[in-house]
């Protein structure tokens, strides 16, 4: 392999002598109830559905990290390939509101990126690279400063693969590559479309660096040990072992884990904050925004763990945090200066309050905006800190004790470049 090198976001990453495949596992809980016997990976395991992950505990490095809050897609899976918080690359939600232009808007253009990717950096070092992902709201963002014009970059989503050109994907019939049909996008097809695609990629394109994004629809719909969770998983890891079997560094994280958001009659629990603000401040007085909102709501109708909060009086800030603070199932609500300060947020991109929920319950904004009725199972959603820790597994061992180290999902990259 060339000798290759690059410093991206104060990080140095030099490419080792073999491939490195780094892939996000969405929504893949680890230790999901600890009295339950462990999250999606553990149960797979136990139900010998993952013999080759059984086999990474056992001769590789596994290990929990945390993700970045909030525990959406977004803002993870750009922390992933940034190699840092959302204060460097700019990504805080799938969604937010534009003060200035007074307009909520979907975060899924570069302009809103604040950064160089780890994947830009190494192919304008010299390097060839691949991303695959299963949405296409990613897509974009995941290849930002990539050019497709000299054979060495490929970037597409399984959602629209179909689409793919040489000009905009540098690549073009991967259809046939693949030798699978074009995927539904509410489906666990969709993620298996990634990891076929990236083993014929290793196989063809021979990528220095492969970073590979699923999509947590079978999450939603499926606890840990089910039989439709351990379907997927015994999928994933059939394709896990065959890029292993290519001699890759394989690097598996999550942007997010998932928990129940649901009573035991299946009745989604949700506090709905623009109904307790119009009570406690009036009508018209603010705005909530929940970052988890994009395009792709049919599995958890805009229901997740964190939102903020936009106030138009200053003066009553103190007051709507007091309240909040003493709100049943919030575990979390601070000013924005000081959320943005403790977890890596830009500031211009919160609003004056940040709150966040426990573990069984999600943050709406009133009933009306939130349409549950196409949902075939009970609320399985995410966003907040009980969703923060991920699995964080390399198909090699290290001399260094990972475990001793606080690890975050970001941390991916530079652990399977510069670590194996």
């Amino acid at each position: 392999m060339k000798n290759i090198s690059a410093t991206v976001n104060n990080r140095h990453y030099n490419l080792p002598d073999k491939p490195v495949v780094v892939v996000c596992i969405d929504g893949s809980e680890p230790d999901y109830e600890a009295s339950d016997n462990g999250g999606y990976i553990e149960r797979a395991i136990a139900a010998g559905k993952m013999p080759f992950t059984k086999w990474m505990f056992e001769n590789g490095t596994v290990t929990t990290a945390h993700s970045q809050i909030p525990s959406f897609t977004n803002p993870n899976n750009l922390s992933i390939i940034t190699g840092a918080p959302p204060l460097v690359h700019g990504i805080s939600g799938n969604y937010f509101y534009d003060r200035d232009a007074d307009e909520e808007i979907m975060m899924n253009h570069t302009r809103f990126m604040r950064a160089p990717t780890i994947m830009q950096g190494l192919y304008e070092a010299g390097a060839k690279v691949a991303v695959i992902t299963a949405k296409d709201k990613l897509r974009t963002l995941l290849g930002n400063g990539l050019e497709f014009d000299d054979g060495r970059a490929i970037c597409f989503s399984a959602e629209r693969a179909d689409e793919a050109t040489l000009a905009g994907n540098g690549i073009e019939n991967v259809l046939d590559m693949v030798g699978l049909a074009l995927p539904e996008v509410y489906s666990g097809d969709l993620s298996e479309f990634v990891f076929a695609a990236g083993v014929k990629l290793v196989d063809q394109f021979k990528p220095d660096v492969m970073y590979l994004s699923t999509t947590d629809y079978i999450q939603h719909k499926f606890a840990p040990g089910s039989e439709g969770a351990n379907q997927f998983y015994s999928m994933m890891d059939s394709y896990w072992q065959q890029l292993h079997d290519r001699g890759v560094i394989l690097a598996l994280t999550a942007d997010h884990g998932m928990k129940a958001k649901h009573d035991s009659q299946g009745n989604s629990n949700a506090i709905y904050l623009s109904d307790l603000l119009d009570s406690w401040i009036g009508a018209g007085t603010h705005r909530v925004i929940l970052p988890i909102t994009d395009p792709y709501v049919l599995h958890h109708g805009a229901l997740g763990g964190f939102a903020t909060i936009y106030i138009d009086n200053a003066d009553r800030i103190a007051e709507v945090t007091e309240k909040l603070i003493h709100t049943p199932g919030i575990d979390y609500v601070m000013d924005s200066d000081s959320a943005c300060d403790e977890l890596g947020l830009p500031r211009d991109r919160v609003g004056d309050i940040i709150v966040t929920c426990e573990g069984h319950t999600t943050l709406g904004t009133t009933p009306a905006r939130h349409d549950l009725s196409k949902m075939k199972e009970p609320l399985r959603s995410h966003g907040g800190f009980s969703e923060q820790t991920v699995p964080f597994m390399i198909n090699a061992k290290f001399a260094e004790d990972l475990s001793a180290r606080y690890l975050r999902n970001f941390d991916i990259f530079d652990v399977a470049i510069n670590s194996v």
